[in-house]
């Protein structure tokens, strides 16, 4: 599943590619997705002008010019899809990839003048829903934490959120009611800079390591975001291009192999918590 880093690539391209068009037509061929598609959502997207398209978390949100919109997740397998007159296939929004379009996946259509998205989901994971307004918008993400970015992400925050609390750290990270946006390879990535054990219970963690699960959550994104995502499997941006941010794991599906930390000893072991793979430093992370 993308991650904030490659979500907010999809979006920056997006933003570029449709920003200012309006549509013209929308072909729904499949209402069943993870949440079924209403008999509305024809009616209320026709004739809207892209005012912007944003990200909050994992979530992409079109802005229309009346500040209602749609949000769209991807789920597992999701991807959008642009095709302009040339028929030329050019867009990949997450790690399901074939160099040939699967037009029986093809739930979602939305045509602008020249140009149509596609939204293609074999495994139907993904979906769309509607907002009229800003209230409407802010409510649907009203249970979700901060993002790593937001300046409401602070010592206090996390304090506060994680006292007494028996829980360990990699699952805190990984809930999106406590932050916004992290998956499982990026909060293996964030531990193992903080020196986290990822096993470690919350409520012993000190504000020392708060400032570093900040710090380092911030670092990381930021840097995965620069290098256009992890393509593991075959994520691309919707320009078609790779991200590679995977060549700069450190622990991440480097299993057994030696900790790159200069002068640790440690190798990368693998466990699994909460059904999750996790990797981490066996000496570094304490």
């Amino acid at each position: 599943m993308p991650e904030l880093p490659e979500v907010e690539i999809v979006r920056q391209s997006l933003n570029k590619k449709i920003k200012g068009k309006i549509i013209k037509k929308i072909l729904v061929k499949n209402r069943n997705l993870r949440f079924k598609i209403p008999n509305n959502f024809e009616k209320f997207i026709k004739n809207k002008k892209i005012k912007k398209v944003n990200r909050f978390s994992k979530y992409l949100i079109l802005i229309f010019q009346n500040n209602s919109g749609c949000i769209i997740h991807l789920g597992m397998s999701g991807t959008i899809h642009l095709i302009g007159n040339n028929a030329s296939n050019i867009t990949n929004a997450s790690f399901y990839n074939d160099p040939i379009l699967p037009i029986k996946h093809n739930h979602i259509e939305i045509k602008f003048k020249n140009l149509r998205l596609i939204y293609n989901d074999p495994r139907r994971f993904g979906y769309f829903l509607l907002f009229k307004n800003n209230n409407e918008l802010e409510k649907k993400f009203s249970r979700f934490g901060p993002e790593p970015f937001s300046s409401l992400f602070n010592i206090n925050y996390i304090n506060k959120y994680l006292k007494n609390k028996e829980k360990n750290i990699k699952n805190f990270l990984l809930d999106q009611k406590f932050i916004s946006g992290i998956g499982n390879i990026y909060a293996n990535e964030i531990l193992f800079l903080c020196k986290i054990n990822p096993k470690k219970i919350a409520k012993k963690l000190n504000s020392d390591e708060y400032k570093k699960i900040i710090y380092y959550s911030k670092l990381v994104l930021k840097k995965a975001i620069q290098k256009g995502g992890s393509s593991i499997r075959d994520f691309k941006n919707i320009s078609g291009k790779e991200g590679f941010f995977q060549k700069d794991f450190n622990v991440y599906q480097r299993k057994n192999l030696k900790c790159l930390k200069p002068n640790c000893k440690g190798f990368i072991k693998k466990i699994i918590i909460s059904n999750r793979s996790t990797f981490f430093c066996n000496i570094c992370q304490k």
